[in-house]
């Protein structure tokens, strides 16, 4: 294993790419290699109105793109699909020395885009063609419903997965013929900024895709104020802002927030299937996955035995700092994040909760590993037992009923991702029918939902606000215009006929046409 930075991440492929960030004040942000602490370049920060200027010049491009034929639009995702896949392995590059994941989680990440792609590539056209519909009167009127661009759709972009929600949330957007101007953390800018420069190389207007660098106080009020439509994924402290201040502009927006995700095991279950399952669906990404598993509900006739083989796997993980696929585990994204995990930790066991395995910072492997962590005994007065941790910690909780799991998987603020395992599957889809979220994965922890590309993905209560992926996905970026017709003056007394008869008439007719299903 080796530390040293991939060859494909070149310092003039860092100059071009983040020569693509506006910054008229000169002011830049120190990108580093989360991996060693090293700074790889500087990033530019965008002023309000370095930002005013890229939607200026995102709106030019964008009343040109929506001239094009859907099928002409498409052509360019279908060429970008083979760049994406081709060109996966760099992307993963960029990915880990951004981010610090390990490299699975960095490969796994490429393939989002080349997925929702494959997904619009087959639906949009449908999605976007004009649907007629019935009018008020049979034959002789119609209404026909058109699917207009949304014009710039602004989106704000997480660190924990940069280039697929950097990407796979403009997808969509463009397709249905928005420009897109979007906002990716300072720590993880270089992924999207890589993949917007291939899909122009498949010949998406230059302008169309504007990228502006910043902190989020700094630049998020301008850009949404400049924006018709957010795409939003964080925090639920941020996306009430944002929300807030969408609502005063009277444009819409799409908010994945936070979760508290549980997981409830049935006495069934197959304890070598689920240890492996739960070991991703926990630690994958180093825990930083807004679907991950904070909460295990075991029942009380296994818990030992399913406690003793899931503390065993996760003891034994391969953490590590290396660009290849040794490690199981990478690092967090930075000291900052380190010292969130630790303290919620730390919290816990002053509280009275157990540490079964992990619980330490790792300053010997990098800046900001953490070791992966089980607990037990945690309690809602804990940090780890109501805030979203957002690392590779998970606690335990033993239960003698199935009833007594779901209200506990219930009782939360949140409700983002869910996952049921058992070795009857009615039996678990009866158990998810019952729990408050908007994604539920059975004898899966999360991927098998958010890969589902033709399902909506989204959060209830407290962990969000619409969704993306499906029909969904691409309509939310598109105002329906509707254009009815009336053929011949009929709506109204006809010359000579007294309004009591016309009314008396229409009345009839409105009994007729249900009893004929006439729309």
């Amino acid at each position: 294993m080796t530390t040293t930075r991939p060859a494909s991440v070149t310092d003039e492929l860092l100059e071009r790419l983040v020569a693509r960030v506006p910054g008229r004040s000169g002011a830049t942000w120190k990108l580093t290699e989360v991996y060693t602490g090293e700074v790889l370049v500087e990033l530019p920060q965008s002023t309000p109105e370095d930002i005013e200027e890229a939607f200026a010049k995102a709106r030019a491009a964008q009343a040109l793109w929506a001239q094009w034929p859907v099928a002409k639009r498409l052509e360019v995702f279908d060429r970008a699909h083979t760049l994406l896949v081709d060109n996966a392995h760099t992307t993963a590059d960029l990915i880990q020395v951004e981010s610090g994941k390990n490299r699975r989680m960095a490969i796994e990440e490429t393939c989002d885009p080349p997925m929702v792609m494959s997904y619009y590539l087959k639906r949009a056209k449908r999605l976007l063609a004009p649907k007629k519909h019935g009018g008020p009167v049979p034959v002789v009127s119609g209404s026909t419903e058109i699917r207009v661009p949304k014009g710039v759709v602004g989106i704000i972009a997480p660190w924990n997965f940069p280039f697929a929600t950097g990407l796979s949330d403009a997808i969509p957007a463009l397709i249905a013929g928005n420009a897109v101007v979007v906002k990716p953390d300072n720590k993880t800018a270089l992924s999207p900024l890589y993949g917007i420069s291939l899909l122009e190389e498949a010949g998406l207007p230059k302008g169309l895709f504007q990228v502006v660098c910043g902190e989020g106080p700094d630049i998020g009020p301008t850009l949404i104020d400049n924006a018709d439509y957010v795409m939003f994924t964080g925090s639920t402290a941020t996306g009430r802002v944002i929300g807030e201040r969408a609502g005063r502009n009277l444009i819409g927006c799409c908010l994945e927030l936070g979760g508290k995700n549980p997981m409830i095991v049935l006495d069934d279950v197959n304890v070598e299937e689920w240890v492996e399952g739960t070991t991703f669906g926990v630690f994958g990404n180093t825990g930083q996955i807004c679907m991950h598993i904070e909460r295990i509900y075991l029942p009380e006739s296994r818990y030992d035995e399913l406690k003793s083989a899931f503390v065993e796997r996760a003891a034994n993980l391969r953490i590590g700092a290396a660009y290849d696929f040794g490690p199981e585990i990478g690092s967090l994204v930075s000291p900052d994040h380190r010292d969130r995990v630790a303290s919620h930790v730390e919290d816990a066991v002053a509280k009275g909760a157990t540490v079964l395995t992990g619980g330490r910072a790792r300053p010997d492997i990098g800046p900001a590993f953490f070791e992966p962590t089980v607990l037990e005994g945690v309690t809602k007065d804990m940090l780890a037992g109501h805030t979203e941790t957002f690392g590779p910690v998970v606690a335990l909780y033993p239960y003698r009923t199935v009833d007594e799991a779901i209200h506990l998987a219930n009782d939360t603020d949140y409700g983002l991702n869910a996952s049921v395992w058992s070795g009857d599957l009615a039996r678990a889809e009866a158990v998810a029918a019952r729990i408050e979220s908007g994604n539920v994965n059975i004898n899966d922890a999360l991927a098998t939902a958010y890969a589902s590309k033709g399902s909506p993905s989204g959060g209830v209560k407290k962990s969000g606000v619409g969704a993306r992926h499906g029909d969904q996905g691409l309509l939310k970026y598109t105002d329906a215009k509707n254009v009815a017709v009336l053929k011949k003056q009929v709506m109204g007394p006809r010359p000579g006929q007294g309004y009591d008869a016309y009314v008396k008439q229409m009345l009839t007719s409105l009994k007729l046409m249900k009893k004929l299903r006439v729309r």
